[in-house]
């Protein structure tokens, strides 16, 4: 099977890595990600004027008309430079729904998200539902034309920063249903939200949403009433693949950093590296980011070409979540007690691979998954 890329491709991941070589060095990203938004407004305007954001969609919306590989180029070498800006969450998530919803709001949200002008946000997880996508308890009860919402959705990524959240909300039946959910485009500034904003373990931020009696407009539902699971899901899937390419960027950064570190620590007069168990484990670690990289492609291909994404990327999120638990734990193990260091890049990548293996639905979710399919 030809895995090669196209000229088009292999530009595209160039500029990426020269944008993350230029800007996101160890200093610069602590700095940023230090600040009070957590993360460079420059950059959001640099990634649209690059054409990053219009990535995904459709020419028809204002796009270029990427495909799902390309989408795994792009995060690949963001995990490589653990980028803080939200491009997965306004992007690949929120901006995976937006294309799927209807002509009007495409119109009205697209054009600010390609442009660089919206940051957005998905709101699905709540208390006690761990990663069941169908678990909602936030209701959407009809008033007059439109609906009111009233709940709390924990977890959202990027809350801090959403000028729209995308929720997940039940406009019939009972909490564990998977019919009867239905999902709404909300400004972030609506009367009746309110946040909790917090860092997350890899530094990034996140939020509690609270809604109480919000009124939102017919205008607002994506998709189908009753029937956003399906939407849910589906985008959901297409997403964890783009975190996957995320996760291979990260996985090789901690394998060639402790590949390195191995040649150059001593210790008996001679590199640790020349140390034959320690050579079996830096084996154990390629092997386990080769498998994860299959997987990834595997998962992107089959998006691409519309073939069971669902099962692909469940299995994908398995061997994800293993293999980054391996190659992260021996990169820190193989540093050191300095690999734990807030100093050392090491801990901050292995920190992102963590969130990453929990962000819809960690591996053993997914194994349940896979296996009921």
């Amino acid at each position: 099977m030809d895995f090669a890329f196209s000229d088009e491709q292999n530009l595209l991941r160039e500029s990426v890595r020269k944008f993350m070589d230029k800007h996101y060095g160890f200093e610069s990203r602590h700095a940023l990600l230090r600040s009070e938004l957590g993360f460079s407004r420059d950059h959001w305007r640099a990634f649209a004027e690059l054409g990053w954001t219009a990535l995904p969609f459709s020419e028809a919306d204002g796009g270029i008309g990427g495909q799902a590989v390309d989408t795994m180029i792009v995060l690949e070498e963001f995990g490589r430079g653990l980028l803080l800006e939200p491009y997965f969450p306004t992007v690949v998530f929120a901006g995976g729904l937006l294309r799927r919803s209807s002509p009007a709001l495409r119109e009205r949200y697209l054009p600010k998200l390609i442009g660089g002008e919206l940051l957005a946000a998905v709101a699905y997880a709540e208390v006690d539902a761990r990663f069941d996508l169908g678990q909602v308890a936030v209701s959407a009860k009809r008033e007059g034309a439109g609906y009111v919402l009233t709940g709390k959705k924990i977890a959202v990524v990027a809350g801090p920063s959403a000028d729209l959240v995308i929720v997940s909300a039940r406009t019939a039946g009972s909490t564990h249903d998977k019919a009867g959910i239905t999902l709404f485009a909300v400004d972030a500034k609506s009367a009746g939200v309110s946040r909790k904003d917090y860092r997350s373990v890899d530094g990034l931020r996140a939020s509690e949403l609270t809604f109480s009696q919000v009124k939102v407009g017919a205008d607002a539902v994506l998709g189908e009433v009753d029937q956003g699971l399906t939407l849910l899901e589906a985008v959901a899937d297409e997403a964890m693949v783009a975190l996957g390419a995320e996760a291979i960027g990260v996985m090789d950064v901690l394998l060639r950093s402790t590949l390195a570190y191995t040649k150059e620590r001593k210790q008996f007069g001679v590199a640790i590296g020349s140390f034959q168990v320690l050579q079996h484990r830096m084996v154990d670690m390629y092997i386990e980011y080769e498998q994860a990289k299959s997987m990834v492609y595997m998962a992107t291909m089959m998006q691409d070409q519309a073939r069971d994404v669902a099962k692909a990327a469940a299995a994908m999120k398995v061997q994800i979540g293993k293999s980054g638990r391996i190659v992260g734990q021996q990169a820190i193990q193989l540093h050191g007690g300095m690999g734990m260091t807030e100093e050392l890049a090491v801990s901050h990548y292995f920190k992102r691979m963590t969130m990453i293996d929990i962000m819809l639905g960690n591996g053993d979710h997914h194994l349940g998954r896979y296996a009921s399919m």
